[in-house]
């Protein structure tokens, strides 16, 4: 019984071992966009970047991770297949880890921005396909997720050309654009706090309402949040003018230039605060891709059984999702910063500004219509929106089409990996 015991509990640290490699792939490769373009407007040095993305993944994989595990770890393959097989259901998610951290790994190695998420529906739809046939996967699912390859980075390049295009109109390309923002501070502070708020308020409002509720508080949930919002888009409108002015006196007392053009410097912050959100947001939808076949693998080593319904996501699951994607970032991060932030086009705050409001209200549109929208797929088309703007002649289309084509085979190549390692494993 013992020995038993300590050959279960070796599985399970070698499991959570693989888990931390594919988070670490995860956060190198799929993190380091949310960061990319302030890294690339220079608003952020690739230092604080690491910092700032790390502590900010890490908190939204943490507390607001658990739903999309949920959905990976039982949503893309037909489970009742392998009820009568749950060793080859378990063996198959082992590989699933393995070829999604390699696919990572590979494509952060070449400094392409890939979709962790399609590589773990692209590995988990290979291996089930090699165990059991074509039947084994949900393709209703694979073709949703092939639909937004299409449509998301459309859709965020439209929004961030609208939102450059009134920027420049109303800002940068007034007589007195210093005025201009001072006027327009409050209004994008709104913005900002409103696309946050209607990401993470939903995901609150129920277990909260529930503790109001057994506290014995009538104070309906939606009421705290909207004070709640008033007072952070007031606090960072005033934080924001006395920045200003504060640059201001700095400019005519200091001959020395600045390390943006004029009212680029007050961009800069807004960028810093929006790519503060995507990268919030990021972590708490795309946690699941690291830790889903890790608690799809524990469930059935505990009940003995494949789960059919929702499975229960631990604490400690979360957590080490968390810290290996922040560990990946820290290590390989740059090199998809890079390609991102500065090889397709060369950006200023304001239009890193822009890109990255674009992809935080891409990816809530997406989430609201129930679809699976990709952070890479939405921030590489919210910058090559803002290269459009400019003319197009700005953009690298090398980068792009490298960037395109690694989309494209990211589901077939995790697939294939996948099932090669499962008829290897399988074997053995």
């Amino acid at each position: 019984m013992l020995e038993q015991s300590m050959t279960v509990f070796v599985e399970i640290v070698l499991l959570c071992g693989l888990a931390f490699y594919v988070a670490c792939n995860l956060g190198a490769n799929d993190v380091a966009n949310s960061m990319g373009t302030s890294v690339g407007s220079k608003a952020l040095t690739l230092k604080q970047a690491i910092i700032v993305a790390g502590i900010l993944e890490f908190s939204g994989a943490v507390f607001f991770g658990e739903r999309v595990s949920k959905t990976l770890a039982t949503g893309v393959v037909n489970l009742e297949v392998f009820i009568s097989t749950p060793q080859v259901f378990v063996i198959g998610m082992v590989s699933v880890l393995l070829s999604a951290g390699l696919w990572l790994q590979i494509a952060t190695l070449k400094g392409l921005p890939v979709s962790s998420s399609h590589a773990v529906v692209g590995a988990i739809a290979g291996f089930s396909c090699i165990a059991a046939g074509v039947k084994a996967v949900n393709w209703q699912t694979i073709g949703l997720i092939s639909l937004t390859w299409l449509v998301t980075p459309v859709i965020s390049g439209l929004i961030a050309a609208l939102f450059y295009k009134l920027i420049k109109y109303w800002i940068l390309d007034q007589p007195d654009p210093d005025r201009q923002i001072q006027e327009w501070i409050p209004w994008l502070s709104s913005i900002l706090i409103g696309i946050f708020g209607v990401i993470v308020f939903p995901i609150l409002s129920s277990p909260l309402q529930t503790i109001l509720t057994q506290w014995g508080w009538t104070l309906p949930v939606h009421d705290i949040f909207l004070a709640l919002g008033g007072i952070a888009a007031v606090s960072l409108t005033g934080f924001s003018w006395r920045q200003l002015d504060q640059q201001q006196q700095d400019s005519s007392s200091n001959p020395i230039p600045e390390k943006f053009p004029g009212i680029e410097k007050q961009m800069a912050g807004f960028q810093v605060i929006s790519a503060c959100f995507v990268a919030f947001a990021h972590g708490s939808n795309d946690v699941g891709n690291t830790i889903a076949p890790l608690a799809a693998i524990l469930a059935v080593i505990k009940t003995g059984s494949v789960p059919l319904d929702d499975i229960e996501i631990p604490i400690w699951i979360l957590l080490l999702g968390g810290s290996g994607i922040v560990t990946g970032l820290a290590i390989w991060g740059k090199n998809v910063i890079k390609t991102v932030g500065e090889n397709i086009i060369s950006l200023l705050p304001s239009q890193g500004f822009c890109a990255e409001l674009a992809t935080a209200t891409t990816v809530l549109l997406a989430s609201r219509l129930g679809l699976p929208a990709s952070t890479s797929h939405a921030l590489v088309g919210g910058v090559v929106g803002i290269g459009l703007v400019q003319g197009g002649k700005e953009v690298r289309l090398d980068t792009v089409r490298s960037i395109a084509l690694a989309w494209v085979i990211t589901v077939p190549s995790a697939a294939i990996i996948s099932g090669i390692l499962f008829k290897i494993f399988n074997r053995l």
